[in-house]
């Protein structure tokens, strides 16, 4: 990020989007259940890995900008895990979002709620992941950004602010694109862009009996130990937007496909290995 910013007095009020996943590097035989859904409990649960770079973006902006960063994410009261752990590497206002009327939501749904929550929250940049690993789908980022009107760029890898405008370095897969953006706007990141920065020793001892009142029996905590928790009421959502009632997708099929070794032949790497590879391959129709 370029150090010779033109920031705006006061610096920006940067929103991160994060998700607690389960850490798909660690699937085992027991991941699935026999419905085929993924079995949550068998996993252990980590921050996701694009989301800690789209926090990694933000405390670049506040760093070099000035302003604040606040996290926010939706999920079970264990969540606040990775919100804990945002607080200690930078982050100032952590926000848990959980309420029965959310569980079942696809994209859509989830992308309308988290949509609602950043609204309340009045930000100048939005930063998220490109996209979760338990689901791949890189969709959420760029709904979020359609239900607020907000520009998106996608593929982040660099961001320095001039003013009322972000300049934005993106990939394109053929190259990179550079893009003057007015705020407010929405931005996904990649691991490209670096990756998040270690825990602060002295923000460690502060936060880490930071809690919702969702994970501290409901009853709720002061200053610094404060994880602030919204309801989809507290942001004013439409009930047949949330939740099964707002997700249209089904899914059709969950297929556990175990991949196994099959036989090979060996081809001597000399031009007649080579001839008899290829003549074996049109006389099976492979190529040719």
């Amino acid at each position: 990020m370029n150090s010779s910013n033109n920031s705006r007095p006061g610096g920006y009020n940067c929103v991160v989007c994060i998700k607690q996943v389960p850490d798909t590097k660690q699937v085992t035989g027991q991941a699935m259940k026999a419905d085929g859904t993924i079995n949550r409990a068998a996993l252990p649960a980590i921050f996701n890995p694009d989301d800690r770079n789209a926090l990694e973006a933000a405390l670049k902006v506040k760093e070099e900008c000035g302003g604040t960063v606040s996290v926010i994410t939706m999920g079970l009261p264990a969540a606040c895990a990775i919100l804990r752990e945002a607080l200690m590497c930078g982050a100032d206002k952590a926000y848990l979002l959980t309420d029965r009327k959310a569980a079942g939501s696809d994209t859509l749904a989830t992308s309308y709620i988290l949509s609602q929550a950043v609204r309340s929250l009045k930000p100048d940049l939005v930063f998220c992941g490109r996209q979760a690993i338990d689901g791949d789908t890189a969709q959420v980022g760029p709904q979020i950004a359609e239900k607020l009107d907000f520009a998106a760029i996608t593929y982040l890898e660099d961001i320095r602010m001039d003013g009322d405008y972000a300049i934005a370095t993106r990939d394109i897969g053929t190259g990179i694109e550079t893009d003057r953006v007015k705020l407010p706007a929405l931005f996904t990141v990649t691991d490209k862009f670096g990756e998040l920065r270690p825990k602060n020793v002295r923000r460690v001892m502060k936060y880490k009996k930071a809690k919702a009142p969702a994970e501290n029996g409901g009853v709720a905590l002061e200053g610094d130990l404060a994880i602030g928790q919204l309801s989809c009421d507290d942001i004013a959502c439409e009930a047949d937007r949330c939740g099964f009632a707002g997700s249209p997708t089904n899914v059709y099929k969950i297929v556990n496909v175990v991949l196994a070794g099959g036989d090979y032949k060996e081809v001597a790497p000399t031009d007649e290995g080579i001839k008899g590879l290829v003549d074996e391959l049109v006389a099976d129709h492979t190529i040719g």
